[in-house]
C-alpha cells in the first residue's frame, strides 16, 4: 500500500519588500509504500527541507499533490487539508524532528514526553514510565529530566525533540536532519529507535547530510538533483 504520493510538487517563496519571487523547488515525484524509508540527498538549497516541511504543511505548496494515506480520512491531499485535519494528523498519526527544539515554555523535559504520551490515549502512569524509558534512552542526564530545556545545550534539545517524537509511534515520521549536532553513540542511538520504529511497521522519509548513517537503513534515496529514486545509497549521493 502506498503511504505517501508526492506528484509535480512545487514550491515559491515571495520576498514583499523586494517585490521578488523565488521557485525553492518544483517537479518533486515520489512515492512511499507502509513501513518503507526513502532518504532524500542533495546538496544545501536544493528544497530537501521544503519537501518535508510541505508534508507536515509548515509551508504550503503551490504545485502538485502531496497524497496520504490516512488512518482516519483515508486518502487525503495534504496540500489542501483543512486545518483541523492537520491537526489531527499532526497529533496522531504524523511525526516531524527537526534540528531544532520548539516547545511550550515554562515545561520540563519529562512533561514534554509524558504530553505526547497521554495524548495518544496512554494513563499517566504508563506516560510516566515510558517518558522515563524513552529519556534514559537517549541519554539525556536524569538531572534535567525535570528542568526546562531552554538550558539545554543544541545536542541535548535535539535528543529531546527525537524523544517527544517517536513515542508517539507516528505512520509517517519526517526526519529533517535529526542528527546533524549529535555525536556517533547518539546517533547510533537515533538510528536504533528508527529500526525498531520501521519493525513495527511506522513509515519514514528523512534527511541526512551523513550518508554513512543512511546506509542499511533506507529502503531507497531520492536525489534531488536528477529527481530519480533509487536503491543504491552511494549513487544518490555523488555529485
Amino acid at each position: 500500500m502506498t503511504m505517501l504520493d508526492i506528484r509535480n510538487f512545487g514550491k515559491q517563496f515571495t520576498i514583499h519588500h523586494l517585490e521578488k519571487t523565488i521557485q525553492a523547488v518544483e517537479g518533486v515525484n515520489f512515492s512511499i509504500e507502509e513501513g518503507e524509508f526513502l532518504g532524500i540527498v542533495g546538496r544545501s538549497g536544493s528544497g530537501k527541507s521544503t519537501v518535508l516541511k510541505s508534508i507536515y504543511r509548515s509551508y504550503l505548496s503551490d504545485a502538485g499533490a502531496i497524497l496520504y494515506d490516512s488512518a482516519r480520512y483515508g486518502k487525503v491531499n495534504l496540500a489542501k487539508a483543512t486545518e483541523r485535519e492537520m491537526l489531527y494528523l499532526r497529533k496522531y498519526e504524523i511525526g516531524y524532528v527537526s534540528q531544532f527544539l520548539n516547545v511550550m515554555p515554562r515545561t520540563t523535559s519529562r512533561e514534554l514526553v509524558e504530553k505526547a504520551l497521554l495524548e495518544m490515549g496512554e494513563t499517566e502512569e504508563a506516560a510516566r514510565c515510558e517518558a522515563e524509558k524513552a529519556l534514559d534512552h537517549f541519554e539525556l542526564d536524569e538531572a534535567l529530566w525535570d528542568t526546562y530545556p531552554n538550558t539545554f545545550s543544541g545536542g541535548e534539545k535535539l535528543r529531546l525533540n527525537i524523544a517527544i517524537a517517536t513515542v508517539k509511534k507516528p505512520r509517517l515520521l519526517l526526519l529533517d536532519e535529526p542528527t546533524a549536532s549529535l555525536d556517533y553513540a547518539s546517533k547510533m542511538k537515533v538510528r536504533e529507535i528508527i529500526e525498531k520504529l520501521k519493525a513495527n511497521g511506522t513509515t519514514l522519509l528523512g534527511i541526512f547530510h551523513d550518508i554513512e548513517f543512511m546506509e542499511g537503513v533506507c529502503d531507497k534515496v531520492y536525489d534531488m538533483r536528477t529527481r530519480k529514486v533509487t536503491q543504491e545509497v552511494a549513487i544518490a549521493s555523488e555529485g
